[in-house]
């Protein structure tokens, strides 16, 4: 008999283990649920706790009610210059309305063939309306915006809300790829030879002004040297004629060795003069006293017809 009442205790504790069980659910602080009863709504639990519901007649649905992120598959968007790039768009976002959202999509799945299918849409419009400059440059910023209010407005429909959207990244397409290239290359080859052509001209103009002002130098050298010339001529002029006026037998010396620094010099120079010529009239002289000769022809030497200095 206690056998049997044990058993039947046993058995009862564990019907009562399994519907507790099947009664009781936790919600999680990351986590909203919504309750079904043979697939029906029948409430949402949003707060974190222990929840109970209705063993074996209803079951629990989990959503996330964190950032989520909805990325679609990339497309090809024509441009307003008629140009063709491929986009990378991805939103963020968050689930407000469990019900909502299991009553359009049922799941992040679903979400993602549908919610992604409008996003694809808002932003073909409105990179319909742009050009690629617009993409790269400050404006790229106002087009972000006009998506994502585009998505807003669709947003409420399946019970979330769009945090934030994104181009992820944008390509250009093979041809268009190499047309923007080629388009780019030609600019740059315009730009360099316009650059090379100005540089020409400084070039021309620098080497005009340096010429003119090497002229300028030049000239002014050579005036300023006729000018010292000219000085040092009168005044080695000045002096030879006032040596001349004090000695004029040293004066004539002078001019002499002067003729003779000047004619033989160079070590070189061949002469068939004749020995009586007045050019060697100081060769055959030597002063006695330290005095200059006083002489008014070169000696004579016999039998001689001419002579040869070297």
């Amino acid at each position: 008999m206690k056998k049997s009442t044990l058993a039947i205790l046993g058995i009862a504790v564990a019907v009562v283990a399994i519907v507790l069980n099947a009664s009781l659910f936790t919600v999680h602080q990351t986590e909203q649920a919504l309750v079904l009863q043979f697939g029906s709504p029948k409430r949402v639990e949003t707060e974190p706790g222990l929840k109970f519901k209705v063993p074996f007649i209803q079951n629990v649905v989990r959503y996330d009610s964190r950032v989520l992120d909805l990325d679609p598959p990339g497309q090809q968007v024509p441009l307003r210059d008629q140009k063709r790039i491929i986009v990378d768009t991805y939103a963020r976002y968050e689930i407000v309305d469990p019900l909502k959202f299991y009553q359009t999509v049922r799941g992040e799945l679903g979400l993602r063939d549908r919610f992604g299918s409008i996003l694809n849409s808002a932003v073909r419009d409105q990179l319909g309306e742009a050009d690629l400059t617009d993409l790269l440059a400050e404006s790229r910023g106002r087009v972000m915006e006009e998506i994502t209010d585009a998505v807003r407005r669709r947003a409420d429909e399946f019970g979330i809300k769009v945090v934030d959207v994104r181009i992820g990244r944008t390509d250009l397409p093979q041809e268009t790829s190499q047309s923007v290239f080629n388009r780019m290359r030609s600019s740059r080859i315009a730009q360099a030879a316009q650059l090379r052509a100005e540089g020409e001209e400084l070039k021309a103009k620098i080497q005009a002004e340096a010429d003119r002002d090497r002229t300028v130098i030049l000239a002014e050298a050579r005036k300023t040297g006729e000018i010292l010339r000219g000085q040092g001529d009168g005044d080695r002029n000045r002096i030879l004629g006032e040596s001349y006026g004090a000695n004029p037998e040293f004066f004539a010396f002078y001019r002499s060795m002067d003729a003779y620094r000047q004619a033989l010099g160079n070590g070189g120079t061949t002469m068939v003069l004749s020995p009586d010529s007045d050019f060697f009239r100081y060769f055959d002289q030597a002063p006695s006293n330290g005095q200059i000769p006083q002489l008014s022809s070169a000696g004579q030497q016999d039998g001689g017809a001419g002579a040869s200095a070297q």
